[in-house]
């Protein structure tokens, strides 16, 4: 079973995100093999917020170069978590 910490890595916070706050929805990039339920148990306990529904996105690395080499960027998911109106989440706040 892994633990809050290893589900959720960071805040994402982007233009989108950020204009995503203003409907109570916020953004994380979480491990790549969490689900849906794991990912909701994890900010429930780590923000002591009722959430009402998660989105999960896998993000594709980019194809990079440099010269003659050529690399990929390392996959990502992200989730995006509806919470129930009045909860907030502090890591946000000040960012709307």
């Amino acid at each position: 079973m892994r633990t809050p910490e290893d589900v959720i890595l960071k805040p994402l916070v982007t233009e989108k995100s950020t204009s995503l706050m203003a409907e109570n929805k916020y953004t994380f990039l979480v491990s790549p093999e969490a689900n849906k339920i794991e990912i909701k148990n994890a900010i429930e306990k780590l923000f002591n917020v009722e959430v009402l529904k998660v989105n999960t996105l896998v993000d594709r690395g980019k194809l990079r170069r440099v010269g003659r080499f050529q690399g990929r960027q390392p996959d990502r998911k992200k989730a995006i978590i509806t919470l129930k109106p009045g909860d907030k989440i502090k890591v946000f706040e000040g960012l709307e």
